[in-house]
């Protein structure tokens, strides 16, 4: 089917099976199937199958915690949880059997034993849960048999095949715990669910701005309006050709100022995850002239526009020659061109803080500039100088807003910085700030 959505499914022969069954009641899903009881093939199959499919589904939260652990992920994931469904069929079997005076239980959560105990009339007194490492299967299997030869259990529940095998093999009586149909249904349905919100978010619209940094000085350094025009054309046909890259459409706002609309999934693919954006050295090789991007993503056209906006504002901000993202839940990550882009939140809603910060003088700006920089840097402590340049004031300002926040207790002087034998010490300030919010978080 054109439209059909490849899902890999990984787990043991039988459970597989019933989920293999279960998928003929979702038509839009096209399984990739891998089967093997080994528990260690788990990340084998999702590092080989991964490229293939859109997303995985293991049958369990061990094999999903195993390959978690040694594949990192490029789909969306999910496993089939064990709930009260499968119990129920476990619990009757072991009740049939005259085995259910005593168990020994790992993997399933006290509190839904008892509550599925509860509703079939079964005590739960005798009933011995493992509370050793998980999925640590000797000690699992250790404990099972302990409890069983010390006359403390009927027998076992488990939610591991090969602890279940091993059970089998040492004459222990037990039931493997597995997902019903109804469970495995509720998990496709998610599986389902995040692959279209995953479509619908590569087809999102994608608003980018583009201004021209000192686009005036560009022009009067032209002999010519001939020598103008060229210009224009050049800087023009670059930007097209890139917006050509994109699938996109190009538009002129007038001046130095242009902007392109694509989708994101494109503008994911072509910036390599939002690391590379080519016309920004593009731009300096061939004209000469650097560029602040702002690129906004958004649930709606005009909301994706506000976020190109703003982060257009972070780029000039930042001192231009870079772009910046700014997403739909006003995150931004950035400067996209570096090799380590910091994402961050576009504004503080500590709403304490921000009233200290308010009464001192810390406007929103200054705190996304200076967590920006943290961010970027990693560096917590800086200098009136250094502060003067990040927020864009005069070094007198710097002083005076420092005092203010100093008195408010944003900042705290850590040391000082002998810069030359005749120069005087200057204070070294930490942004204490910044650390209350990392609290928050």
């Amino acid at each position: 089917m054109h439209n059909s959505i490849k899902i890999g499914v990984i787990g043991p022969p039988a459970i597989v099976e019933v989920i293999r069954e279960t998928l003929r009641s979702f038509p839009n899903f096209s399984p990739v199937i891998r089967a093997s009881n080994r528990i260690g093939d788990a990340p084998v199959f999702a590092a080989e199958i991964m490229g293939q499919v859109e997303v995985l589904l293991f049958s369990g939260y061990y094999p999903y915690k195993i390959a978690k652990e040694q594949v990192s992920f490029t789909v969306p994931v999910h496993y089939i949880p064990l709930t009260g469904t499968g119990l129920y069929r476990s619990l009757f079997r072991m009740y049939r059997s005259g085995k259910i005076g005593g168990l020994s239980i790992d993997l399933l959560a006290n509190q839904a034993v008892e509550k599925v105990l509860a509703e079939l009339g079964v005590p739960a007194s005798g009933m011995h849960y493992y509370d050793g490492v998980p999925y640590r299967l000797e000690d699992m299997i250790q404990f099972h048999l302990q409890t069983y030869q010390q006359g403390k259990s009927a027998g076992a529940l488990t939610g591991v095949k090969a602890v279940a095998d091993e059970l089998t093999r040492r004459n222990v009586p037990n039931e493997w715990v597995i997902p019903t149909a109804q469970d495995i249904s509720v998990s496709l349905e998610r599986a389902l669910l995040s692959t279209e919100k995953r479509r619908n978010k590569e087809s999102q619209i994608v608003f980018g701005l583009i201004q021209i940094d000192d686009y005036n000085q560009l022009l009067e350094r032209s002999h010519s309006e001939h020598d103008v025009q060229k210009v224009k054309l050049e800087i023009h046909r670059l930007f097209l050709d890139y917006a050509g890259c994109l699938d996109g459409h190009l538009t002129s706002l007038g001046g130095d100022e242009y902007m392109f609309v694509t989708t994101r999934g494109i503008f994911e693919r072509e910036t390599r995850g939002y690391k590379f954006i080519p016309i920004l050295i593009d731009a300096k090789r061939s004209l000469g002239v650097s560029l602040s991007i702002g690129i906004g993503f958004g649930q709606t056209a005009n909301e994706a526009g506000t976020h190109a906006r703003l982060a257009l504002r972070q780029a000039k901000e930042f001192g231009g020659d870079i772009c910046f993202i700014v997403r739909e839940d006003r995150s931004v990550i950035g400067p996209v061109e570096m090799a380590h882009p910091m994402v961050y939140e576009l504004s503080v809603t500590d709403e304490e803080l921000l009233m200290r910060a308010e009464k001192a003088g810390m406007t929103a700006s200054y705190m996304s500039k200076l967590m920006a920089q943290v961010s970027r840097l990693g560096k917590m402590e800086y200098t009136a100088q250094e502060l003067a340049s990040i927020l864009g004031v005069t070094l007198r300002s710097s002083h005076r807003i420092l005092l203010q926040w100093l008195d408010a207790e944003l900042v705290e002087i850590v040391g000082v910085e002998k810069i030359s034998s005749k120069g005087r010490p200057r204070q070294v300030y930490r942004l204490s700030f910044v650390d209350e919010l990392e609290k928050v978080r």
